[in-house]
């Protein structure tokens, strides 16, 4: 079992490793520490710290640089997380209040994550068990046409346009409006195709085809939903990072381009410390981010978790800074879509 002067020389040499980028040799941090011991005494316990394979050298002769496994205990003995400054917290506020419904929101979100990590972010749409009707519109946009706006708990808005293919009739429209809420209203999406069985009894035959036609519409509504869909930012970021991947950069933005790997990822991952998840270079499943780590959380509605955000760049990151950053938007994410 390593002693606690031994852990705070890895601490030490991945503090210093992220912030320059260059190898750190015993010396660096006898210089750069007060450790209150002699450089040999350090270059010993870089030696444990190399023989528990937490450091390597990645050129003969030359100082030490966190492994995987490196990072991995740095992160599980983070004490407290750097906390935001009041202007990193006043920007999340400020870039995410106003937003008009669920898509700018989580535009705004994923935008808000990468500026402040300086990372590429991803935000999760909520997904279809997790989201409850608020209410379903019906307006007429033109003779024969009806606008169907699907409102969710989460702020979505889904809007589907229904042919009715005669003139409507206002008295049917708002008599189909009140029982679509009254059977739909704080119900879970994915329950809708069985909530509305049956729903045209009790109306006359020569209506049945536009409730028909509206309850289809309805339908394609909700499918529309089913699909899980990130939103991405700050793929630039990692781009500007490239030296910090062996050898090419492109099979991680080829890993990163493909939504299903990511959806499949972030969905997997389940708070641990801090309340966020990590998954650190080769904790990693998929070959193409196994240069990478991963800080993920989930956010709320209703005290339930809906979706994930979080943000992905090479392993040599500001954990700290970063994992606060998350966790600060997701807070504040919570806060807006509980209104």
């Amino acid at each position: 079992m390593l002693q606690q002067r031994t852990i705070e020389v890895l601490r030490a040499i991945v503090q210093d490793y992220i912030v320059s980028k260059e190898p750190i040799g015993s010396k660096t941090l006898v210089d750069r520490h007060d450790f209150g011991v002699s450089s040999a005494t350090i270059r010993n316990d870089m030696a444990l710290l190399e023989e528990e394979q937490l450091i390597a050298a990645p050129h003969t002769s030359s100082g030490r640089v966190p492994t995987d496994k490196g990072y991995r205990l740095f992160v599980d003995r983070l004490s407290e997380v750097k906390p935001l400054s009041v202007a990193e917290k006043a920007a999340i506020e400020s870039l995410l209040v106003g937003a008009n419904d669920l898509d700018d929101v989580l535009a705004n979100t994923v935008r808000t994550l990468s500026k402040l990590t300086n990372q590429m972010a991803v935000v999760q749409y909520p997904t279809l068990g997790k989201t409850n009707v608020r209410n379903v519109e019906l307006f007429s946009v033109a003779d024969t046409r009806l606008l169907l706006l699907l409102i969710t708990d989460s702020n979505r808005y889904e809007q589907h346009t229904v042919d009715l293919g005669q003139a409507i009739d206002e008295a049917l429209i708002a008599e189909i409006r009140g029982k679509l809420n009254t059977v739909l209203t704080g119900k879970p999406l994915a329950q809708v195709s069985d909530l509305i069985k049956g729903f045209e009894d009790g109306f006359a035959a020569e209506r049945l085809p536009i409730v028909q036609r509206i309850l289809g519409g309805l339908l394609e509504t909700v499918d529309a939903n089913r699909t899980e869909k990130l939103i991405v930012a700050g793929t630039a970021n990692l781009a500007r990072r490239e030296s910090d991947f062996v050898g090419s950069i492109t099979p991680v933005l080829d890993a990163l381009e493909e939504q299903v790997v990511l959806l499949r990822l972030i969905s997997e991952m389940q708070a641990e410390q801090h309340g966020v998840s990590l998954r650190i270079g080769r904790e990693n499943p998929f070959e193409g981010l196994s240069e990478t780590s991963v800080v993920v959380t989930g956010y709320e509605n209703q005290g339930n978790e809906i979706a994930k955000l979080g943000v992905i760049g090479p392993t040599r990151m500001d954990y700290s800074t970063n994992i606060a950053a998350v966790r600060a938007v997701a807070h504040y994410l919570t806060n807006i879509l509980q209104g």
